[in-house]
C-alpha cells in the first residue's frame, strides 16, 4: 500500500521569494544536468526525489539547482568538502536583502555598488555565488583554509558571470576573522557567515552519529552522510559560542567598516551569550531572523555601529 503524503507541497519555512519553495521540477533539472538522472528515486510518499544522504546525489542535485535557476556552469569541489544545500544558503541572502532594504525606504537595494564579506566562504564559494547571482552584489570571500581559496577561485574562474564579482582572500592568521582581510580604506554594506558549530571533531563525528542511529531506524542499508567538512567548516576550539563571541568582539574595531555584520547561530542555546558579547561591544542595534528549512530551525543574528540616521545616510549615498 503506496505512503499517503501528509506534508505541503510548498515546503515550509523557507523565504516567500525563495525560488526553491515548490517541489523540484526534476524534469528540468534533468533536462540541464543530464547526470543526475542517475540518482533520481521514487520516495516513501512515491515523489521522485533523490537520496539525500548520498553525497553525490546531493552534490549532483545542488549542481543542478544552481545550473538551471542561476547559470552555474561549473561547480564542484574536492571530497570531504562541505555540501551546503542551496535553498537555505539562499534564504540567508534574502533575509539579509530585506534588513538592508529597511535602511532604503524598504527598497533591496541591488548592482555591484553593494559591497559584502563572506567569511568563512569554504571550497564550495556557495554564499558569494548566490547573493551576486540573485541581487548583483560584489563580494569578498575569506577562508583560512588554501585549498577551499584555491577551490573557490576555480569555480570562478570557470564561470565569467562571476569574474570582476567575487574576490578571494586566505586570512593569514586563524587567531582573527576580520583583522587581516579588511583593509583600512575598505568600507563594506554586509557581512555574513555560516560559522563552525562544533568544538572538536569528536563532537563533530557524534552529532554524525547521532543522524546515522536516526535514520537507520527507518533504512535496512547503512547510509553515507551528504556532507563532509574540515577544521573550519564544521569545527573550531569552542565551537560556534566561541567563534561568534570572537567575531563580535573582533567586529568592534572595525565599526566603521562594515554597515551590517551577521551571523548564522544554529544552536538556540547560544544565542543568550551572543546577546551577552553584543552588550558588551555597545552595538547599536542588532535583530535575530528565524529561518527554517523542513524540520531544521536556525537564525541569523545581526548587529551594526551605526544609528538608524546613520544607515539611512549610509545608503543614500552609497546606494543611489
Amino acid at each position: 500500500m503506496k505512503k499517503k503524503r501528509d506534508h505541503p507541497i510548498l515546503k515550509a519555512g523557507l523565504h516567500p521569494r525563495n525560488r526553491h519553495k515548490q517541489r523540484y521540477d526534476f524534469r528540468l533539472l534533468v533536462e540541464c544536468t543530464p547526470e543526475l538522472a542517475a540518482f533520481i528515486r521514487i520516495n516513501p510518499y512515491q515523489d521522485e526525489s533523490v537520496d539525500f544522504f548520498d553525497p553525490e546525489a546531493v552534490k549532483t542535485l545542488n549542481r543542478a539547482l544552481l545550473k538551471y535557476y542561476y547559470a552555474i556552469d561549473y561547480w564542484d569541489f574536492p571530497s570531504k568538502y562541505l555540501c551546503p544545500p542551496v535553498p537555505g544558503r539562499v534564504d540567508y541572502i534574502h533575509n539579509m536583502a530585506d534588513l538592508l532594504g529597511k535602511s532604503n525606504a524598504g527598497i533591496i537595494p541591488v548592482g555591484e555598488k553593494l559591497k559584502c564579506i563572506d567569511i568563512g566562504t569554504g571550497a564550495n564559494c556557495i554564499y558569494p555565488i548566490l547573493g551576486n547571482k540573485v541581487y548583483g552584489w560584489k563580494f569578498i570571500g575569506t577562508d583560512i583554509d588554501p585549498v577551499s581559496v584555491s577551490s573557490a577561485q576555480k569555480i570562478i574562474d570557470l564561470n565569467p558571470s562571476l569574474k570582476d564579482m567575487i574576490e578571494l582572500r586566505l586570512q593569514p592568521d586563524s587567531k582573527h576573522i576580520f583583522s587581516g582581510v579588511i583593509r583600512h580604506d575598505e568600507r563594506f554594506d554586509l557581512t555574513i557567515c555560516n560559522p563552525p558549530f562544533h568544538s572538536s571533531p569528536e563532537e563533530a563525528n557524534l552529532n554524525a552519529s547521532r543522524k546515522i542511529t536516526n535514520l537507520t531506524r527507518t533504512r535496512t542499508d547503512t547510509p553515507v552522510l551528504n556532507f563532509g567538512g574540515q577544521k573550519g567548516e564544521l569545527w573550531c576550539q569552542g565551537g560556534e559560542a566561541a567563534f561568534v563571541d570572537k567575531m563580535i568582539n573582533e567586529s568592534r574595531y572595525f565599526s566603521d567598516s562594515c554597515l551590517w555584520f551577521s551571523t548564522l547561530i544554529s544552536k538556540e542555546s547560544n544565542l543568550s551569550g551572543t546577546y551577552i558579547s553584543l552588550k558588551r561591544a555597545e552595538v547599536k542595534e542588532y535583530v535575530t531572523l528565524p529561518m527554517a528549512q523542513g524540520n531544521k530551525t536556525s537564525r541569523i543574528v545581526a548587529w551594526t555601529f551605526f544609528s538608524r540616521q546613520e544607515r539611512e545616510n549610509w545608503a543614500s549615498s552609497s546606494w543611489v
